[in-house]
């Protein structure tokens, strides 16, 4: 059976340990999923390149294949990394530095 304290917080979602919910509140907050944007290059076109485009078309971005890639949340950088391949052939992101501050892409 439940003590009273135990009951309580299932009923109003609040433990009466921590009357501010602060900790409720931490442990909920990392659970929301956020997407992750990796970027390997750009490349500016116009339109009528873009247009043109065809399948087999190549487009030359602004990196080298062993170029660091940049990770976004919210379009703020917030890591480095280099494109790995993992076991089963899929592409994976191994972090080499984490930005302090997130970054605004220029």
């Amino acid at each position: 059976m439940a003590t009273p304290e135990k009951a309580m917080t299932e009923f109003d979602g609040q433990d009466r340990r921590d009357p501010s919910g602060r900790n409720s509140y931490r442990r909920s907050i990392y659970s929301v999923p956020v997407t992750v944007t990796v970027s390997i290059g750009q490349k500016r076109l116009s339109v009528q390149e873009i247009l043109e485009l065809q399948p087999d078309s190549v487009i030359a971005l602004s990196s080298k294949v062993d170029d660091p890639v940049d990770l976004f949340i919210d379009d703020k950088l917030i890591a480095k990394g280099e494109l790995v391949e993992t076991d089963d052939g899929q592409i994976a992101v191994k972090i080499v530095e984490i930005i302090e501050k997130a970054i605004e892409p220029e």
